[in-house]
């Protein structure tokens, strides 16, 4: 009743601000950028013709199929239930490792993909006069507490990839605004720490440490955190991320690409350096037993009855949900109180800046040119401020004329 009350309840009117508020985008850079991905589209089509040496149907999987597995004999995977060759994204993916078609293959496919979800989709789902989109937030889709977005989805909007980021470009403020955009640094990496007390990480983000370098320093036994290197460093964050969704040696040795028994390693020194992890990890599942559901430092809760189940895989989902959820869902009770009391400020002081997008740990703002000043040291005060973990909270915000310049 309390995270109905407090934090799902007052939520409904802020939410309703942002829908009915939605986000502007710039019709003319997407209908530009359209433009240059049906080229690249018709390059790519053609460079794989010529290096198949054969014209044919490059979004049929049976064709796509015979040309890679009959005509060019490549090591074929598995089949479909229909007795054709898979050409699914995981069997091209291994292939591009040695051969080059698969691998532009795989080009074409996220071009193409660009082009339909989103570059030709959000036009259209534009309002004609203001060019603004307008999502609508779920409270009740994510076990977690998550908020989710649809029609269209703009929490998914890509930045992995450079061509991806360049429809975060797309989205801009209004003339006489900025976009401004807070984002919670490494939150659920911080509510571990708090969570599982976990004494060295809690010292490394009080002293503002890099907490990916200084794992890696703990699980590799270097002397200080100038002797890590960035291979050591990314491993490092591998297991910082992975653990709490309790990864096993197998997943991340293939993660990292490396022999399982140094998966095995690393994650046996991860709970070595930082026992407080594994004791939270142990106590989790066992409450979950005992009551078939876990809670978010707030205390919302996520019922998990296979918990009990016999079915070992069943179970091991189960028991993989209970660590993760408390660490997730926290995370998520967080940002969402942050939301609320930001929406007061902006509706106390008669600000015209006004909050449009929340994606996870970031949420984007529209912000008025002579109210940026003020306004974004306070943004980020109540965001850091909004829940006190036994480390502090740390917010990164950009302002820009354009998303991904903001981000």
């Amino acid at each position: 009743m309390e995270i109905a009350t407090e934090l799902e309840f007052p939520l409904i009117p802020v939410l309703a601000r942002m829908e009915l508020q939605g986000i502007k985008i710039d019709m003319d850079r997407l209908q530009a950028f359209a433009g240059e991905l049906r080229k690249d589209l018709i390059a790519l089509q053609e460079t794989i013709f010529q290096k198949t040496g054969t014209d044919f149907n490059l979004n049929s999987p049976q064709q796509l199929g015979d040309v890679l597995f009959n005509k060019m004999g490549l090591p074929s995977g598995k089949k479909t239930k229909t007795g054709q060759y898979s050409t699914s994204e995981a069997v091209l993916q291994e292939l591009a490792n040695e051969y080059e078609v698969p691998s532009l293959i795989l080009d074409y496919r996220s071009l193409a993909k660009l082009l339909s979800t989103y570059v030709e989709a959000l036009p259209k789902l534009a309002d004609p006069e203001t060019h603004r989109i307008h999502t609508s937030f779920n409270q009740t889709i994510a076990a977690t507490g998550r908020l989710s977005s649809s029609n269209p989805n703009l929490q998914n909007i890509p930045i992995r990839t450079e061509r991806g980021r360049e429809i975060r470009k797309a989205f801009i403020p209004e003339e006489g605004f900025m976009l401004v955009s807070a984002d919670y640094s490494q939150v659920e990496l911080r509510v571990i720490a708090s969570i599982a007390n976990a004494t060295q990480m809690i010292q490394a983000f009080e002293d503002g440490e890099d907490i990916h370098a200084r794992t890696a320093m703990e699980i590799f036994g270097l002397d200080s955190l100038e002797d890590v290197t960035p291979d050591q460093r990314r491993k490092a964050k591998e297991v910082n991320f992975g653990i709490p969704y309790g990864v096993s040696a197998y997943g991340l040795a293939s993660r990292l690409g490396i022999p399982n028994k140094e998966g095995k390693q690393m994650i046996d020194r991860y709970f070595e350096r930082f026992p407080g992890v594994q004791t939270y990890m142990t106590s989790t599942i066992e409450e979950a037993r005992d009551k078939q559901y876990v809670t978010t430092l707030m205390g919302r809760r996520r019922y998990i009855p296979d918990i009990q189940s016999g079915n070992w895989n069943a179970r091991g989902f189960a028991e993989r949900t209970a660590i993760n959820m408390p660490i997730q869902g926290t995370a998520a009770d967080i940002i969402k109180k942050a939301m609320i009391e930001i929406d007061e400020l902006l509706q106390r002081e008669g600000c015209r800046s006004r909050m449009l997008l929340q994606v996870h740990d970031e949420l984007v703002f529209e912000v008025a040119h002579d109210e940026v000043e003020e306004l974004v040291p306070k943004i980020r005060g109540l965001m850091e401020q909004a829940f006190e973990l036994s480390v502090p909270l740390e917010v990164e915000v950009g302002v820009a004329d354009n998303w991904l310049d903001a981000h």
